[in-house]
C-alpha cells in the first residue's frame, strides 16, 4: 500500500486555506487545515505533515514564532511560507528554519497562482 502524503496548511483566512487544501488533495496529499497557532500545534501533534503551508501574519502566533516551535519539535520536513506582507520577514523565519532547524523552507507571495503552489508542493 502506498503512503499518501501529509500537508498541513495554517492560514487564519479560511478561504485561502480551503483554496491550497484544495490544490495539495488534488495534488495527492492528504491534507488539514487549522486556522489558528494552537489547532496547527495540536494537528501537527496528531499527525507530523510531510509538508506544511503556513501563512506568515497571524493573530496569536506569527510564522517566525510557528517556524522557532518547529525547529524545537524537531521538525524535518518542507515548509512553504506565504505572504502578502513585506517578504523580507518572510525571509527571517527561512533563515530561522533552514539554519537552526534544517528544515527546507520556501517563500511564496500572496496571492499565489496554482501553477506556483503546484510547483512548491513539488507536483509541478
Amino acid at each position: 500500500m502506498t503512503r499518501v502524503p501529509e500537508l498541513l496548511i495554517v492560514d487564519d483566512e479560511p478561504d485561502f486555506a480551503e483554496f491550497v487544501r484544495a490544490v495539495g488533495a488534488e495534488t495527492g496529499f492528504r491534507a488539514r487545515v487549522a486556522t489558528t497557532a494552537d489547532a496547527f500545534r495540536a494537528r501537527y501533534a496528531e499527525r507530523v505533515p510531510d509538508v506544511i503551508v503556513m501563512d506568515m501574519v497571524m493573530p496569536g502566533a506569527d510564522g517566525i514564532e510557528l517556524t522557532r516551535w518547529l525547529v524545537e519539535a524537531g521538525y524535518r520536513g518542507r515548509l512553504i511560507i506565504i505572504t502578502g506582507y513585506n517578504p523580507d520577514y518572510a525571509k527571517a523565519a527561512r533563515a530561522l528554519g533552514e539554519h537552526a532547524g534544517a528544515i527546507a523552507v520556501s517563500v511564496l507571495g500572496k496571492p499565489v497562482k496554482v501553477a506556483e503552489l503546484r510547483l512548491a508542493l513539488g507536483c509541478g
